[in-house]
């Protein structure tokens, strides 16, 4: 009879799906934090091109934290999470400020808030019964990097054109 070789130590803690500290989710947690820098340069008059450049690494990094995840075999509970979280956390961030930089209507604040709220509470709801652990999918991803760059063109157009305000 063949006997199953027991993975070593190494092998069971990369992939062990209940780690917290990986490549992908470090980079996820980055995402999150990158609000701060792009809300500040976003306040500042002439910073457009860097505050461009942090929306464009904020999108990428969305995509490169599951790349890594699965690269390196690190998928884990945490970061399936984590990801929309900082997905969140960027996007409400943003629009806040916009809001109250009275470029976007209040409305549409209240909306993407809420469709969020919905989102987590079934989330939530899934994983408190035992249904399954929601997790990022492509169709999500790529509404996100959208909305993002929407977001970003239409700071821009309000910004420089202020006719169209």
């Amino acid at each position: 009879m063949e006997q199953k070789k027991k993975p070593n130590l190494k092998e069971r803690i990369i992939n062990d799906p209940t780690r917290v500290l990986t490549l992908a989710n470090f980079i996820s947690m980055l995402r999150a934090l990158s609000a701060i820098p792009i809300i500040y340069t976003m306040a500042r008059p002439g910073w457009e091109w860097l505050t461009a450049v942090l929306i464009l690494l904020a999108v990428l990094s969305d995509s490169l934290d599951g790349y890594f995840a699965r690269r390196a075999h690190e998928v884990t509970h945490f970061g399936k999470w984590l990801d929309p979280i900082a997905d969140f956390v960027v996007i409400i961030s943003i629009v806040l400020y916009l809001v109250l930089s009275e470029i976007f209507p209040v409305w549409f604040f209240a909306f993407y808030l809420s469709r969020h709220v919905i989102i987590a509470s079934l989330s939530l709801y899934c994983m408190n019964y035992n249904y399954m652990i929601l997790q990022a999918n492509w169709w999500g991803k790529w509404g996100t990097g959208i909305t993002t760059l929407g977001y970003f063109y239409i700071f821009l157009i309000f910004t420089h054109c202020p006719g169209l305000n």
